[in-house]
């Protein structure tokens, strides 16, 4: 189940947070709850894919984009996620998420947001690919940062997130053509 009432938590944390860039890091405090476990008692793969949503809407909600997409009518989709998993995180643990955006194209925003333990370590760590819509698509993200009243260029991309997109640009779509299980 989405954890909607954590986030209509997260949310209220930050209704009067000071505003910040969407590349600043937004940081918020959580904990793993039984809920959230699998059978080896620590936080599921992809309910921590969920719960990073807990870090990302609050990020859009300081850097201005939430009004943004509410004014315009515009929505945000998830185009893209590559995740990274290095440490466990045990029921009851408490951790932080830091979130922010790396920069954007002509077509995505990319953020990357991770999971830190209370001792510093970091438990995993994901690109996402995002994209803001309207009724014809994808809303070029030079527009979106001009109804922000933001206009300025993206900060270069990081090598590993440019060979990231050049790596999905060869991913064949639709996928398992030549599988006959589909």
């Amino acid at each position: 189940m989405y954890p909607v009432f954590r986030m209509f938590k997260a949310l209220w944390i930050v209704r009067n947070a000071a505003p910040i860039e969407l590349t600043e890091t937004h940081v918020s405090q959580h904990r793993c709850w039984p809920w959230d476990i699998d059978l080896w008692m620590e936080l599921n793969n992809g309910r921590t894919l969920t719960l990073l949503d807990l870090g990302r809407l609050p990020l859009a909600k300081r850097a201005g984009l939430m009004a943004t997409l509410r004014a315009q009518k515009w929505g945000m989709t998830v185009a893209g996620v590559s995740a990274r998993y290095r440490r466990r995180i045990r029921t009851f643990e408490p951790f932080e998420i830091r979130s922010r955006g790396i920069g954007w194209d002509d077509k995505f925003i990319y953020l990357e947001q991770c999971m830190v333990k209370r001792d510093g370590e970091v438990a995993n760590h994901v690109l996402y690919r995002t994209a803001v819509t309207d009724e014809t698509g994808i809303v070029a993200p030079a527009r979106v940062l001009k109804a922000m009243g933001r206009e300025m260029p993206s900060p270069p991309l990081p090598e590993w997130v440019a060979n990231w997109i050049k790596a999905e640009a060869t991913r064949p779509w639709p996928p398992m053509q030549d599988d006959k299980a589909i």
